[in-house]
């Protein structure tokens, strides 16, 4: 019972900015983007977990958090080109695609966002 409740509230515990991304991207693991999904509200669908993954990867490649437009031209190989689209994404993130899923996949919020 004691290990449950550890790993619950990660997400209190770790360094995080004013509007709650993580200050360090290493802090990131998949029970701590659950959890913070959970308070954005947000089930986590094989789909998400396509782009959280995109987006980490994108970030540690070219060290910059993708922005929409980014975001929508480059994940067509991982969601294929009829869900690589604003409409879909915002289905999936609906408080902002790059914003909201750079929240979960631990990374900087997108520079271009508001």
């Amino acid at each position: 019972m004691l290990k449950k409740n550890h790993k619950k509230n990660i997400y209190e515990k770790i360094e995080k900015d004013s509007e709650g991304f993580l200050k360090k991207s290493t802090d990131w693991n998949i029970n701590l983007a659950k959890e913070i999904a959970k308070k954005e509200k947000i089930i986590l669908k094989d789909d998400h977990w396509k782009v959280i993954h995109f987006i980490r990867r994108f970030y540690f490649e070219f060290n910059i958090t993708p922005s929409m437009r980014m975001l929508i031209t480059s994940i067509e190989k991982e969601i294929g080109r009829e869900k690589s689209n604003s409409i879909y994404l915002f289905k999936l993130f609906p408080e902002g695609p790059a914003k909201q899923a750079s929240k979960i996949a631990g990374v900087p919020k997108p520079s271009q966002c508001l």
